[in-house]
């Protein structure tokens, strides 16, 4: 299984020999290091633990520099978990390799949406909304009728109503890969990633 952490640097395109232009998402993966490797004896289950982005210790909580310690990391600003049937292949303190992402592979990339504050039933839900006209007054962005009779007397749960929109995990599954540079740790990759720019995201290879 070959998955790595990363940041969002911006969308941008390119051109191929047939002259297509083809929107790409810049990624830069990595470095990581693996911080923990879990087993099912001691955890209950088999986990690829990994840290991204060095940053100073004075910004990382105690209990977690200890932690880091464990595996000989030098604190990092975000620690994520992989599940995987297969661990042999990894130890604490190793940097992932960038080369095991090729070009022409498929990945799913996971990252946290946008941030769209209170939206209305138009926005987060695409709805219509009423008519224009034939008297419609000051209604024109509303949901319509939500309620029921008497009986049950209240809203039924799961209703596309007003709400906080965004700032969701959401995974863009099955993405090309354009090109991989290990050397600068960048990933081209084909079509948009959620969230926003400078924003971490994981990535892991399609079927595995």
């Amino acid at each position: 299984m070959s998955f790595s952490l990363g940041k969002k640097l911006g969308m941008t395109r390119i051109f191929d020999e047939q002259g297509n232009h083809i929107p790409c998402t810049l990624i830069q993966i990595g470095p990581c290091w693996v911080t923990q490797v879990k087993d099912v004896v001691t955890d209950g289950y088999t986990a690829v633990q990994v840290g991204f982005q060095l940053i100073k210790a004075k910004s990382v909580p105690k209990a977690q520099i200890n932690h880091l310690k464990k595996a000989g990391v030098e604190p990092v600003r975000f620690v994520r978990e992989f599940r995987t049937d297969e661990v042999s292949g990894y130890k604490p303190g190793e940097l992932l390799a960038n080369d095991r992402f090729k070009a022409g592979q498929l990945v799913h990339v996971v990252g946290i949406s946008k941030g769209r504050g209170f939206a209305g039933v138009i926005k987060r839900h695409g709805f219509h909304g009423p008519n224009a006209s034939h008297g419609t007054h000051e209604y024109h962005r509303h949901p319509g009728a939500v309620g029921a009779h008497t009986d049950p007397g209240r809203l039924w749960k799961g209703l596309k109503l007003p709400g906080h929109m965004g700032t969701a995990r959401v995974k863009a599954k099955n993405l090309q890969i354009i090109k991989v540079d290990s050397e600068q740790n960048l990933m081209l990759v084909k079509g948009a990633v959620p969230g926003p720019r400078n924003s971490l995201v994981e990535i892991v290879l399609s079927g595995t």
